[in-house]
């Protein structure tokens, strides 16, 4: 289905951008990541994932909160890959701490790599796009892009400023073949929730298992967390055909959290 088209995925060493990653080149579209960590394996799922297409798999280890380094991860893509077709901007951290305790310099960078990011990305992309009709962009948001929790301002804003600039987007591109939409996941089992869960349950005294029901049962009715496999299915619908008019959406998969 995406034979021939190429895309970006932020953050996509691990986790969620790497899930993401694997459907779209299980798709036949050639892969460029982008994170921190081991690149040789993630590199090597990908390439595994796509490999009855041939598919081509690029790296480029931009710091998505420079913009410098940004326009050169587009300079990388254009040279090696003739572009990008597809932008899946998922790189994002956090903190936790009330306003009033928030440290200014990780407010700066939680906005920095959650929030403008995105819009440089998305700057950098869109004519390219413009110039062949064709175009998906996907915003990683989260369900704190739609309601917030206590203790993470800089994230819920950012978020909740993703999904307002995707909209943007969208209504910006309205006439054309790109679309532009958020997807806003609940909790997901990633590397860094794991380690929420089993510091949880040292701290109370649980089991794994109950650390994990409890960390669930406070926002996500289903008590199951959602994949990163899921969310790429979800990627891979958005990319398709049958969601050409699909704009603006801010997509949750969240086993029911915004439903109460």
């Amino acid at each position: 289905m995406l034979n021939g088209k190429t895309a970006l995925v932020t953050g996509s060493t691990s986790g969620i951008g790497l899930g993401i990653a694997e459907k779209l080149a299980a798709q036949g579209a050639n892969i460029i990541l982008n994170g921190f960590g081991d690149v040789d394996a993630p590199k090597a799922s990908v390439a595994e994932a796509g490999k009855a297409h041939g598919i081509k798999v690029g790296y480029h280890g931009a710091d998505m909160s420079k913009p410098a380094e940004i326009e050169a991860l587009f300079a990388y893509a254009l040279a090696n890959f003739g572009g990008v077709d597809i932008v899946v901007n998922n790189a994002g951290i956090q903190h936790v701490a009330n306003v009033e305790d928030f440290p200014v310099e990780k407010w700066d960078t939680i906005l920095a790599i959650n929030l403008s990011s995105a819009f440089h990305t998305m700057r950098l992309a869109i004519p390219g796009m413009r110039a062949k009709n064709w175009g998906r962009i996907v915003n990683i948001a989260s369900a704190h892009g739609l309601v917030a929790s206590a203790g993470k301002s800089a994230y819920v804003a950012a978020k909740h400023g993703l999904v307002g600039l995707t909209k943007s987007v969208a209504l910006e591109t309205a006439t054309t073949g790109i679309t532009a939409n958020a997807v806003c996941p609940g909790w997901v089992l990633t590397p860094l929730v794991q380690k929420q869960i089993d510091a949880k349950a040292e701290r109370e005294g649980v089991s794994v298992a109950e650390a994990q029901k409890g960390l669930l049962g406070e926002k996500q009715p289903s008590l199951q967390f959602v994949t990163p496999a899921q969310l790429g299915d979800l990627t891979v619908f958005l990319c398709s055909p049958g969601a050409d008019q699909v704009r603006g959406a801010a997509w949750n998969m969240d086993g029911g959290w915004l439903a109460q």
